[in-house]
């Protein structure tokens, strides 16, 4: 993309700029939800075993999932958990604000920060770029619902 550019794949001290495994996991637990979607719960282990994710971090995920309203919980020998709406209406964007707050690439631009953050913030030429990261970023998850990544073929990478 940038053949003059050498880009560091490590900088020691600097973490770079990505989801945690809790929205990665977290999204792909709840695509396979999408998945089995009006089939009834589907138990956490299931998930846990078909994702290959830990089944005490899929708890977790899910109890966090469970406050925002996005899953929803039963018990009982064929209990489990299952989406509380349509694949169709829940965005990755619910997804991974539920498990990680506001999108914020730079805390001077988290979505619904406050002014004052930052001393430079009105002098900060950099300001812009980070404000353009976080909506693409946002418009992105927010337009990419839980069907659409049942349906690989329906997303365009471009």
């Amino acid at each position: 993309m940038y053949p003059d550019v050498k880009i560091p794949t490590k900088v020691p001290g600097i973490i770079a700029m990505k989801f945690s495994s809790r929205a990665r996991y977290g999204l792909r637990a709840m695509i396979a939800l999408a998945q089995g979607y009006r089939k009834g719960p589907i138990s956490l282990a299931e998930i846990a075993e078909s994702e290959d994710i830990s089944l005490s971090y899929l708890e977790q995920l899910m109890a966090i999932l469970r406050k925002a309203s996005l899953v929803e919980g039963t018990r009982g020998a064929h209990g489990g958990y299952q989406l509380t709406a349509d694949p169709v209406s829940i965005t990755a964007g619910q997804v991974v604000r539920a498990l990680e707050g506001p999108l914020a690439p730079t805390e001077c631009v988290s979505e619904g920060g406050e002014s004052g953050y930052c001393r430079r913030e009105t002098v900060c030429p950099s300001k812009p770029l980070w404000e353009q990261v976080r909506n693409s970023i946002a418009q992105v998850l927010d337009t990419t619902t839980l069907a659409d990544l049942c349906s690989t073929d329906k997303l365009e990478v471009g």
